[in-house]
């Protein structure tokens, strides 16, 4: 069996793994989905968290539950926090699955990969050192796709997330190079495979590393949220690649 540490990506708490961590944990697996600080039941909590409050948060986790053989796997914009955590403690990681994500490089930030109308509208809309997450919508439009969610799943959802600390997306990771070894899984749901190993080829600046021996590619055809459009093989496919 394997130990499962579940990285939501923004806006989201440990409440969105719910649908994937119950399976998971029915085959006895061990799951430890993540509140970040300043989200969701943390959203309460004062100060301005950033990229070094929410490594600080998934290296600490696990040491409090001293975890070892980990799964790390990061949705979305958790690469940052998941890519910091593994670079500096890649002893305890077995594997490192982007879901609907990727790795960062040293010195870069999620706000670096956005488009610059989205870094503009963030920088607009930004409150109090917090994002609040933008429409659905506007969202979709700007790559993180909504299929297999209807309108009702879509308000759910909404009325749970919490606004986003600024600093979590705006600071620049620093890695020591310490996990670049450690074996690594794209679960791509916005690309179809084909599109992933064009993209790969191309030298794309996102996708050239995942050619390396040390990745795993596998496709789960969704939109960008597939912890609640398709949960179920969401944890499927997880356990599939801690089985490797």
């Amino acid at each position: 069996m394997s130990t499962f540490v579940l990285v939501p990506g923004f806006w989201l708490g440990a409440w969105a793994w719910d649908e994937v961590a119950a399976p998971l944990r029915a085959a006895g697996h061990e799951v430890h989905p993540v509140s970040l600080p300043g989200l969701a039941e943390r959203a309460g909590e004062q100060g301005d968290f950033g990229l070094e409050e929410h490594i600080a948060e998934l290296t600490g986790l696990l040491v409090r539950a001293d975890l070892w053989d980990v799964v790390l796997v990061a949705h979305s914009g958790a690469c940052a926090p998941v890519g910091g955590a593994a670079d500096r403690m890649p002893e305890r990681i077995r594997r490192v699955v982007h879901l609907d994500s990727g790795p960062l490089a040293d010195g870069s930030s999620v706000y670096d990969v956005w488009q610059p109308d989205f870094r503009a509208e963030a920088d607009a809309t930004a409150v109090d050192g917090r994002l609040p997450m933008p429409s659905w919508e506007y969202l979709a439009a700007h790559g993180s796709s909504i299929e297999g969610l209807d309108r009702a799943a879509l308000e759910r959802i909404r009325a749970r997330v919490t606004p986003q600390p600024v600093g979590a997306y705006r600071d620049a990771l620093r890695l020591t190079g310490a996990g670049a070894a450690l074996p690594q899984a794209l679960v791509s749901c916005s690309f179809p495979l084909d599109q992933v190993r064009a993209l790969i080829a191309s030298g794309h600046p996102w996708f050239a590393g995942m050619g390396r021996p040390n990745w795993e590619l596998r496709e789960l055809p969704t939109g960008h949220w597939p912890m609640f459009s398709r949960p179920a093989d969401t944890a499927a496919v997880l356990a599939e690649l801690a089985a490797i």
